[in-house]
């Protein structure tokens, strides 16, 4: 009787953590710029399936060399981003962004339209499929490194999308690259998105988030930035800090012990959410 009492007990607690964790789904997401179908991954709250209203949605990007499953599989806590759903009652969309896309449209490659593709078919396919807060008021997006870069990229360029966005550890001086790493190297890492015509200079200048600095500014957007003070990429990380300052472009930016690990990413993460979930809050979203 006594082992049956145990037995019962461990029976009920085993149920009652399994009720309380985040879904995961796979959503198929076709691309009609690239005739090509992708997968994002989606976490729903634990709630969602027990409510019958609107969530906001934070899109969270991966960075090079990645896939849309990154967030899911390489944090040390392999639960990091669920748990992060739950705390918050929110939507966590990770979309496909190729090995070294940029989240750009590229000018040469009908094979990499990834502005196209996030900002129209993944928002679109999103907000047809769940229960979202589908306009900018409830929805925010950030990302890792090139993911990073994409975020801050997507919301300077569509603002009407996004109430905020945010950047860890990223790469943010396009136009740099080939001075910082010789220009074969460089070119080959682009050419999964733009075959074997490199990008211009003009083009990388063009479409670093350093040189972006205006939009950002009239777009008005709140914005939130972190690095690791070993990180490869923090000059640039301080310059756009420099940048934003002396444009009087209200931003948080944070540096913190740690380099271009999932653990840095993975501590960085909860912070930004928590920001996030004051701008959703402020808009009625939370």
């Amino acid at each position: 009787m006594k082992n049956l009492r145990i037995l019962s007990v461990l029976f009920l607690l085993m149920t009652a953590l399994s009720g309380h964790a985040a879904k995961v789904d796979t959503l198929d997401v076709y691309s009609a710029a690239m005739n090509k179908t992708y997968k994002a991954a989606v976490v729903l709250p634990e709630s969602y399936a027990k409510s019958k209203k609107t969530y906001p949605v934070l899109y969270l990007l991966h960075g090079a060399y990645g896939h849309f499953r990154d967030w899911l599989k390489s944090t040390p806590d392999k639960n990091a981003v669920k748990n992060l759903a739950d705390q918050y009652n929110i939507i966590i969309v990770m979309p496909e962004g190729e090995t070294f896309s940029f989240y750009l449209d590229s000018p040469t490659s009908k094979n990499s339209q990834f502005e196209t593709f996030i900002t129209k078919e993944v928002i679109g396919k999103v907000d047809g499929t769940y229960r979202t807060i589908a306009t900018k008021k409830g929805r925010v997006i950030t990302g890792l490194s090139m993911g990073g870069h994409g975020s801050l990229y997507l919301s300077a360029r569509h603002p009407e999308l996004f109430s905020a966005a945010g950047s860890m550890s990223g790469a943010l001086d396009l136009s740099g690259m080939r001075n910082a790493e010789s220009a074969e190297r460089v070119n080959k890492m682009f050419e999964p998105a733009f075959g074997t015509t490199p990008p211009t200079d003009e083009f990388l200048y063009a479409n670093a988030v350093l040189n972006m600095v205006d939009k950002l500014k009239s777009n008005k957007l709140d914005l939130i930035i972190d690095i690791g003070v070993d990180d490869f990429l923090i000059e640039s990380n301080r310059e756009l800090h420099r940048r934003l300052v002396y444009a009087k472009v209200p931003h948080d930016y944070t540096e913190r012990p740690g380099a271009h690990t999932w653990e840095y990413w993975q501590n960085a993460l909860p912070y930004q959410v928590l920001f996030f979930s004051k701008i959703l809050k402020n808009n009625g979203s939370l």
